[in-house]
């Protein structure tokens, strides 16, 4: 069993990085969604609302985040002083403003005001304390730092698609591949590499799945979630994927051993 992709998303709810291997830092994957566009009211946006949020990529580098918007072309992303608190979820948290001039083209190209915001070090929200009893933050991740999935799992819920999906509809951090199908729903701690991970919420998946992440448009006929609500519906919701959170700084990359240490019977 080993890592078989990685995955970062520099700013919530735009396409994701594929990346050969990442840092792990207090907050989760190193530059994770610490950027996210938030509305005139200052809560947030994803593609659950817009769509077309896939067709904007984000690119990191040593110099920061960028962002290429079409039509618009790229522009840095740059905190400034100017202080605002924002809405995550049931969450408020401390944010900075963003360049306005990429906010602006993000604006144009969605056809309403939206703005690019920042998590600096000094804002702090907490991953949600009825699953994880620690102190413990996170950037503007839905709920927690790391998203667990598995390649079989996909494989078989494609067998069951007439058009089969790709795993980036899932938005996960890590993909890991050489166990069964749904292998994961028992896992309850595992090491990749030498960094532990704690499993502590099954991922309950909702709409944003049914976004083709090559056109930012929505299918039609609500796949591939309406095919797992047929099997995969649970108290949780309809599950794809483990959340996680780390218990320990380092680094994961692609090829890393996988080892589970504590699962159910």
């Amino acid at each position: 069993m080993k890592v078989q992709s990685l995955y970062l998303y520099p700013v919530k709810s735009l396409a994701g990085v594929e990346v050969p291997g990442f840092e792990l830092d207090d907050f989760g994957p190193k530059g994770d969604r610490r950027w996210m566009i938030v509305d005139d009211q200052n809560r947030f946006v994803t593609q659950r609302q817009m769509p077309r949020l896939a067709l904007v990529s984000a690119v990191m580098s040593d110099d920061g985040v960028e962002v290429q918007i079409p039509d618009q072309g790229r522009f840095p992303l740059v905190p400034q002083e100017e202080q605002v608190r924002v809405v995550v979820w049931r969450d408020t948290a401390d944010a900075l403003m963003g360049d306005p001039a990429a906010s602006a083209a993000l604006s144009e190209f969605c056809g309403v005001p939206l703005r690019f915001v920042y998590m600096p070090d000094s804002s702090f929200r907490r991953v949600d304390p009825e699953r994880v009893a620690d102190n413990r933050r996170v950037g503007f991740a839905d709920g927690f730092p790391f998203l667990l999935t598995n390649q079989a799992s996909l494989d078989e819920l494609n067998t069951r698609l007439t058009q089969p999906v790709s795993m980036t509809r899932f938005r996960p951090n890590i993909v890991i591949q050489g166990v069964p199908a749904w292998a994961e729903d028992n896992w309850r701690s595992l090491v990749i590499g030498t960094v532990g991970f704690q499993v502590v919420k099954p991922c309950s998946r909702c709409v944003l799945t049914t976004v083709d992440p090559e056109t930012g448009i929505k299918d039609a006929g609500t796949e591939p979630l309406k095919t797992l609500s047929t099997y995969r519906k649970t108290p949780d919701g309809v599950i794809f994927g483990q959340n996680a959170i780390h218990l320990s700084s380092g680094r994961i990359s692609v090829g890393d051993s996988v080892a589970i240490s504590q699962q159910e019977s």
